[in-house]
């Protein structure tokens, strides 16, 4: 690759010159200026980008981030993980509620409105269900739409009640927002810190069912009968959750499902160090639900991919396995997980596994479509999923370093990001690097 560049006003015209199309694998050229892809290049475009064959695509989407402000600015800001988004190939990710104040009021959905502005991806924010995630009174879903929430969520924690999940499901239908759930029943997961089962028992750390989340997932599919309602199943992670979701949609209910790479990656064994890096909730589970995991995705039952980005510091993760925080960070990680995991195995075909990561996010909270053809918004990511790299938490852009794939060695690399046409990232050394 090469790049002939030329950086210019917004309404520079950037040529990306012999890629190829994530869909049908021809050789593409795209011209994109003034924030859209344009119908033909000029013959003197601003700047030209010589892709050497790498993949043009459409920016990826992440519908379950934690950017962790208001409040914990220490894990992460608004402002790093939108720059963690970019690097791993993201334009748009919806952030949960679960900061220092909740995001449950309209003055804290415009807050962060307001302070991603000037970040470097679109920060699509989701309000909570209850005030406080405390799980006793609704917000108000009407005015947090008309704010701009994305979705509802008391993501982190469970909506244990059933009588008020029925009635929140029952208020959403006035707008066109779903609820996005924790599936995890408190009575069943007690005071456990990771999956139970053999590895959990051999090292002494109390264990969480995984029926802690399919039997709140199966309630949930009920009340998404009883109201006609709509639900979102976030994060899930084990065979059980998966065959409800699946019998939901037999049904013809709505309901959709997410999941994330370290499910079809990793088993509770990883966490067999005691290695904190490990450790979230849901918890890593065993092989018979990481198959599962692959299964799910492959015939259709998970909806979309996310990462469940949870930065946390590192102090916090260097305490005792109990005590130390649920959580990894995953928008940097997530692209070459999902070659490596799904697609260089054949579970799934690359412009499939694309298109869960772009296309499916945006069908599931019913945002704007984006392509790569012309008239769309130039959020665009290239890639060569042939390049191997050695993943350097040292190098994150996210505040977190938090995730057990610190080291390893990977294929699957983001040249460069494109959000409204702004270069919002480019790999150290590839000839697309933005000087922005």
């Amino acid at each position: 690759m090469s790049d002939s560049s030329a950086r210019g006003a917004a309404n520079a015209v950037t040529l990306i010159r012999d890629a190829r199309h994530w869909q049908t694998g021809e050789r593409i050229e795209r011209a994109f200026a003034n924030g859209q892809v344009l119908e033909r290049a000029p013959a003197a475009p601003d700047r030209v980008i010589e892709a050497g064959g790498a993949i043009l695509a459409p920016g990826l989407v992440d519908l379950h981030v934690h950017l962790r402000e208001p409040g914990q600015t220490a894990k992460e800001t608004i402002e790093s993980g939108a720059r963690a988004a970019a690097a791993g190939g993201f334009t748009s990710v919806a952030c949960m509620p679960n900061t220092k104040p909740v995001l449950d009021s309209v003055a804290w959905i415009e807050w962060v409105r307001h302070r991603a502005e000037k970040a470097l991806c679109r920060v699509l924010p989701i309000a909570a269900v209850t005030v406080g995630q405390e799980g006793a009174q609704l917000t108000e879903f009407v005015a947090l739409e008309r704010a701009g929430a994305v979705a509802l969520s008391d993501d982190g924690r469970p909506i244990m009640n059933a009588g008020l999940m029925r009635h929140a499901l029952e208020y959403a239908k006035q707008t066109r927002l779903p609820i996005v759930v924790h599936e995890e029943d408190l009575t069943l997961r007690g005071d456990g810190a990771m999956n139970e089962g053999l590895t959990a028992t051999r090292l002494g750390i109390r264990g969480i069912p995984a029926a802690a989340e399919s039997v709140m997932v199966r309630r949930d599919v009920e009340l998404a009968e009883l109201t006609q309602g709509r639900v979102h199943f976030a994060h899930l992670s084990c065979k059980a959750s998966f065959d409800a979701l699946r019998d939901g949609k037999a049904r013809g209910l709505r309901v959709s499902g997410e999941t994330c790479p370290h499910y079809w990656m990793l088993t509770d064994e990883a966490v067999a160090d005691y290695d904190t890096r490990a450790k979230m909730n849901p918890p890593l589970r065993s092989d018979l639900d990481r198959e599962a995991t692959v299964e799910a995705i492959a015939d259709g039952t998970i909806d979309c991919f996310v990462t469940d980005h949870a930065p946390h510091t590192e102090d916090e993760k260097r305490q005792p396995f109990d005590q130390a925080p649920f959580g990894i960070v995953g928008l940097e990680t997530a692209l070459a997980l999902t070659i490596a995991g799904l697609v260089r195995p054949g579970h799934l075909s690359l412009s499939r596994a694309l298109e869960l990561w772009t296309e499916a996010p945006r069908r599931v909270f019913g945002l704007p479509e984006v392509s790569i053809e012309p008239g769309s918004p130039a959020d665009l990511v290239l890639f060569d999923p042939e390049l191997e790299w050695t993943v350097d938490t040292s190098r994150f852009a996210s505040r977190g370093r938090n995730t057990p794939f610190d080291g390893w060695r990977l294929s699957g690399r983001v040249l460069a990001t494109f959000c409204g046409g702004q270069q919002t990232f480019a790999l150290e050394g590839a000839p697309a690097e933005a000087r922005a």
